[in-house]
């Protein structure tokens, strides 16, 4: 099988980079991989590292010749390497790749749509993409499944596959390992307190100053027993400047983005993915609960799929910073909460997150294009 991932992101790209670098991973041996990306992004850069896997540069967003040039290159290539699957992970790679195989007739690919947020899926362009460019489309969490099955696209199409975390390379870490990580990250003065955190990432409907400002709110003796950890893009100066007015700039330590994220696990005594909005399954939640960090997740999209609360985490409304303030006085008071809740996130994960399962029901999505040639999109609505 022949299979091309798309992504339109540049930089970093979150949890698209690493939803496509699992199945590029996963896959390689078994199939032809080539990934299309920007030339700025970290999943080009990742791809191109990887062996047995071809990548190409090319941007999905521009101006108008920019964007015909792109199409052009993206036309040629599907006609040179004859794919049998296009994997589209967003608006803008899903829209060039309908494009440029417009009139391909029966060697057109089956193209696969991965929906990672929940945003409406409504509009004129997605009605287009839904009609003449989608096969199926991969719902990565009920949540996403129930807003597509709303949407413009086919319910017989909707197909819910889990995001899945390699359990073996996210796993517990020893103490010695634990100890070493918080001394890399941590100033000497906070490395025996209560450390939250979250890798989710630094943008605004992320929620994280909601944590700051619950810390911010508690008793001296309990604050000066927190601090917070985050990874991601660094902060911009209005964030900045909220986290100096909650008086938390020597509470708050920011690691920028990281090429490997468990060391930082490691350092976690609890994590939280606090998103108000856009939030599906979240790589991030999946990841802190496999190294067996209980997490406190907002009820948004998503994320009570992987916390049950009271027994891996906990699940608090979104944007309330008095149910964050109340859950961490809880674990301020029964510390030993923590552990054994550890233990159960990291059970659920083993259980529940597993990357074979992931891969292998992606994969079984893929093998339901039509055998003995490539599929035909359906013209109707």
């Amino acid at each position: 099988m022949k299979i091309l991932y798309t992504n339109f992101h540049q930089g970093d790209g979150g949890g698209h980079t690493t939803y496509v670098m699992s199945l590029a991973r996963m896959l390689r041996q078994r199939a032809q991989i080539t990934v299309a990306a920007p030339r700025s992004s970290r999943l080009l850069a990742e791809a191109d590292a990887l062996p047995g896997v071809q990548s190409i540069d090319l941007e999905f967003k521009g101006r108008p010749f920019q964007q015909l040039t792109a199409l052009r290159r993206l036309r040629a290539l599907l006609r040179k390497e004859q794919f049998d699957v296009i994997h589209v992970n967003g608006s803008a790679d899903h829209r060039l790749c309908m494009l440029a195989t417009m009139g391909m007739g029966a060697k057109r690919p089956f193209i696969v749509l991965t929906q990672h947020t929940d945003r409406t899926a409504n509009s004129l362009g997605v009605r287009m993409r839904a009609k003449w460019g989608t096969n199926r489309v991969i719902c990565v969490c009920g949540h996403t499944f129930r807003r597509m099955k709303d949407s413009v696209f086919r319910d017989e199409d909707l197909r819910v596959v889990h995001n899945g975390v390699d359990t073996t390379q996210f796993r517990p870490a020893s103490a010695r390992d634990a100890e070493q990580a918080r001394a890399a990250l941590l100033p000497a003065a906070m490395r025996r307190r209560l450390v939250v955190g979250s890798n989710a990432g630094t943008a605004s409907y992320k929620n994280w100053l909601d944590m700051v400002a619950a810390v911010s709110l508690l008793p001296d003796p309990l604050r000066d027993q927190v601090v917070v950890l985050i990874a991601g893009k660094e902060p911009d100066d209005g964030q900045r400047q909220r986290v100096a007015e909650l008086g938390m700039t020597h509470q708050v330590v920011f690691t920028g983005l990281l090429e490997d994220v468990r060391p930082f696990l490691s350092a976690l005594d609890v994590g939280f993915v606090l998103s108000s909005r856009l939030e599906t399954i979240s790589f991030a939640c999946r990841e802190m609960m496999a190294a067996g960090k209980p997490v406190i997740v907002s009820k948004v999209g998503g994320l009570t799929e992987n916390v049950t609360d009271g027994r891996n985490g906990w699940v608090v409304p979104p944007g309330s910073v008095s149910s964050v303030f109340k859950t961490l006085v809880e674990i301020l008071q029964n510390r030993s909460l923590v552990a054994q809740m550890g233990i159960d996130a990291r059970n659920t994960a083993q259980r529940e997150f597993s990357l074979a399962q992931f891969v292998g029901r992606t994969e079984e999505v893929y093998l339901e294009r039509p055998t003995g040639a490539r599929s035909q999109l359906r013209l109707t609505s």
